[in-house]
């Protein structure tokens, strides 16, 4: 019963911050104009690229294209530097202290709470990302997948993604508890940026590079599933890249837990 009674404390958390995030339509509108110019820049700078290519291309411009508007319309979801800068706040001015009195896991509380608004935010955006996407001439419009399968095997990477990205930003407050300054968000971000394939396309890198980045969690959070829809990755690769994306969540849920309720025996707030 009381595992019950948890459990819906945290589903109400979730939902409540869920509409609250919805609430916010203005920003939504700003962002989507934002997300949308900038997709369009990077579409024509791949252009460019393409055009001038003397070898053949890794990946079709079609699928690049797919990819592209695919992160432009769930950038909320897959980001790791779009965090809950409350949170963040709270911790380096001590009104953690206020959370701790919650008779709830910090953790899942928190875990539940970053869920809803990087859902929230990504709801107002996607569609309307996509469907003005999908109207652009050829290549540069937005394709529909190109199998169910394809589109079955997407909608569970996303979903797993999603999961990753929370737990993996879970670890920046975890640092942020240590170093008191949020800092290594930014650095963590910069580098995450890089090794999801946010900067250069991870079929555009060296292929050694390529088999590094393959282990590390990074690419299966926003990559991995947009190739997924595209057809780039199809069938028994696609499986595996699931079943990769699975292990990562459980590994960094269960070792980000552990990790704070460590940190929260040995932390100290300081002021009154």
């Amino acid at each position: 019963m009381k595992r019950r009674g948890h459990f819906s404390a945290y589903w109400a958390i979730f939902r409540m911050r869920l509409i609250a995030g919805m609430q916010y339509r203005a920003a939504a509108w700003a962002g989507i104009a934002t997300q949308f110019f900038w997709g369009g820049i990077e579409l024509l700078v791949y252009a460019a690229f393409y055009r001038s290519a003397s070898a053949p291309a890794p990946i079709a411009y079609g699928q690049l294209a797919d990819l592209i508007w695919l992160r432009q319309a769930f950038l909320a979801l897959v980001m790791l530097w779009m965090q809950d800068n409350s949170l963040l706040d709270m911790v380096v001015k001590g009104d953690v202290a206020y959370e701790l009195c919650r008779p709830l896991d910090l953790y899942s509380f928190w875990f539940a709470r970053l869920l809803a608004l990087r859902l929230s935010r990504a709801a107002l955006r996607c569609v309307p990302i996509l469907v003005i996407a999908a109207l652009l001439p050829e290549p540069f419009c937005f394709h529909l997948p190109p199998s169910p399968q394809a589109a079955a095997y997407f909608l569970l990477a996303l979903a797993f993604a999603v999961f990753l990205v929370v737990a993996l930003s879970m670890f920046i407050y975890l640092l942020t508890f240590i170093t008191l300054n949020s800092y290594s968000r930014l650095i963590i971000s910069v580098a995450s940026d890089f090794l999801m394939g946010a900067l250069i396309p991870i079929p555009l890198m060296p292929d050694s590079l390529q088999r590094v980045l393959a282990l590390l969690p990074f690419r299966y959070m926003a990559d991995f599933p947009f190739r997924v829809y595209s057809g780039h990755i199809a069938g028994t690769e696609a499986l595996v890249g699931l079943g990769i994306q699975l292990c990562w969540i459980m590994f960094l849920t269960i070792s980000g837990g552990l990790a704070f309720r460590g940190i929260q025996r040995r932390l100290v707030v300081q002021g009154g």
